[in-house]
């Protein structure tokens, strides 16, 4: 009943660019809002970008200017573009959305890791 999967992580260089998915499948229901959130080793979940279908968004102080998450409700879909990265954000980076039955998907995660 409505499973989400990330992709795009990888390893990058410093000062790189990387485009995360998040892909929401199994269910008729539209979104309500999405939000990407990052953890890294020893540290707290902390939340990346948010986006509402009513074109809301938000981005924690460390991605702001950065960042650029997208939301398309239609296709049920999300990405977030990050640039200019730096070897504090490795962590790995959860989606997870919350369907208009405020059904909330979670997906496992993709790796991200920005070091030389």
């Amino acid at each position: 009943q409505g499973q989400l999967v990330e992709s795009g992580g990888g390893w990058v260089q410093p000062g790189g660019s990387l485009r995360l998915s998040c892909v929401v499948s199994g269910t008729t229901d539209s979104i309500y809002a999405m939000a990407w959130y990052r953890q890294a080793p020893g540290k707290e979940r902390e939340m990346v970008a948010a986006q509402a279908a009513n074109g809301n968004f938000n981005y924690g102080d460390f991605m702001k200017g950065r960042g650029t998450v997208l939301l398309d409700d239609a296709r049920l879909t999300a990405s977030l573009q990050m640039d200019n990265l730096k070897p504090e954000d490795t962590g790995v980076y959860y989606c997870d959305v919350v369907l208009q039955s405020n059904q909330v998907l979670q997906g496992r995660g993709t790796q991200v890791t920005v070091s030389l």
